[in-house]
C-alpha cells in the first residue's frame, strides 16, 4: 500500500534517501501512517492565521512556477476536510498560475510562519473557478481593498510539517508598529507621572 508521502518520496527520492542514510527513519514514519491526508482543525487554524502563502504549479512539460498569494489573515478557507480555497486577487496579469493549472492540475502550497518558525507543505491539485460569484463573495475578505478575479480551490492529497531548523525568526511590520506604539504610550504615561511628582 502506498504511503501518503509517496506523493513526494518518489523512487528517485527514496534512492537518494537510501544513499544519504535517511530512508530508514522515513520508512518507520510511513509504517505509523505517515503524513496527514485531511485538513485537521489544527491545520485549518494554522492557515487561518496566515497572511501569505506560496502556490507552486508546473506547465504540461514540467516547467515549475511559484507565485506568492497574500491577503489579510483568514483569506485561506477550509471548505471541507479535503479542500482549501481563496479569492485570487488581480495582480500583474501574467496568468501563469491559471495557465499552468489549465493543463496540469498538480500543485503545491507552502505556508511559512516566521514568527513561530513553522512551515507547512501541502501537496495536491488545484483548479481555477471563474463562474461562481457566490463562492467568490464568500471567500472575499471583508473590507479588503483588492479586486477578486476568480477562486482557486486546492484539493489536499498530503501535507507535512517541517522542522524549524534554519528558519529565521521574522516579525510582521504591522505587529512591530503596534508594539512600538504601545511602548510609546507607556513611556508618555511614565514621563507624565514623573513630571507630576517633581
Amino acid at each position: 500500500m502506498a504511503a501518503p508521502s509517496d506523493i513526494a518520496f518518489t523512487p528517485s527520492v527514496k534512492s537518494v534517501q537510501i544513499r544519504k542514510g535517511s530512508r530508514a527513519a522515513y520508512a518507520k514514519l510511513e509504517t505509523r501512517g505517515g503524513w496527514e491526508t485531511t485538513i485537521t482543525p489544527e491545520l485549518a487554524a494554522f492557515l487561518a492565521e496566515q497572511d501569505s502563502i506560496y502556490l507552486a504549479t508546473a506547465s504540461a512539460d514540467g516547467q515549475p512556477y511559484i507565485q506568492h498569494r497574500g491577503g489579510p489573515p483568514g483569506f485561506i478557507h477550509a471548505l471541507d476536510e479535503h479542500s482549501l480555497a481563496f479569492a485570487d486577487f488581480a495582480g500583474n496579469r501574467q496568468f501563469i498560475t491559471a495557465g499552468n493549472l489549465a493543463e496540469n492540475p498538480k500543485a503545491h502550497l507552502f505556508a511559512m510562519d516566521y514568527v513561530h518558525r513553522r512551515r507547512i507543505k501541502l501537496w495536491g491539485t488545484a483548479r481555477v473557478v471563474e463562474d461562481d460569484p457566490g463562492l467568490l463573495a464568500r471567500l472575499m475578505p471583508p473590507g479588503y481593498a483588492a479586486k477578486a478575479e476568480q477562486v482557486i480551490i486546492f484539493t489536499v492529497a498530503a501535507w507535512d510539517i517541517n522542522c524549524p531548523q534554519h528558519i529565521p525568526q521574522k516579525v510582521n511590520a504591522k505587529d512591530v508598529a503596534s508594539t512600538i506604539e504601545r511602548l510609546r504610550q507607556r513611556v508618555a504615561e511614565l514621563e507624565a507621572r514623573l513630571a507630576r511628582e517633581r
